[in-house]
């Protein structure tokens, strides 16, 4: 079973890929998609959703999973979130892929033991479960982290 794990952000989208084989996960692929500030708002989400399309292309997922949103306080940044993480869904969705989402604290948990692990305690993690991954930058840690944990939820399904 291979996973595609999303974190979304407008100006940087994080992805990460494993496979599952039993109870063994291992990284396949990782990286970030950094949209032109500069462009507009059609265009960065046009970009987003042709890059995602090109990683489900070359690495042929069975599953989407992406991090749902927290509230920022600056509603601004909240609504850009939105629009990124509906770029990803649609992305997924386009390519026929069954689509789960998952809240950052349960992500943490299911990595660190604990909802309210800091952003290095994850890393960390990825690192022991995934030995040799270089990861992308922080965004491909967080969708690594996001495929990871439905990894472990649909473990007992499939």
């Amino acid at each position: 079973m291979i996973i595609l794990g999303i974190d979304p952000g407008l100006v940087c989208t994080g992805w990460g890929i494993v496979a599952k084989s039993g109870s063994r996960i291992s990284h396949v692929a990782n990286g970030q998609i950094r949209t032109d500030k500069e462009g507009s708002m059609a265009s960065r989400l046009l970009e987003l959703d042709t890059t995602i399309a090109r990683v489900i292309e070359i690495y042929r997922p069975d599953f989407g999973v992406v991090e749902e949103i927290f509230v920022n306080v600056n509603p601004q940044s909240t609504l850009k979130l939105g629009q990124a993480r509906g770029a990803a869904l649609l992305s997924l969705a386009r390519a026929g892929l069954p689509v789960s989402e998952y809240p950052s604290k349960v992500v943490k948990k299911a990595l660190v033991g604990t909802g309210g692990a800091a952003k290095e305690q994850v890393q960390h993690m990825l690192k022991v479960l995934l030995p040799g991954v270089k990861l992308a930058g922080a965004d491909a840690a967080d969708a690594l982290a996001v495929a990871i944990t439905h990894a472990h939820h649909v473990g007992s399904h499939i």
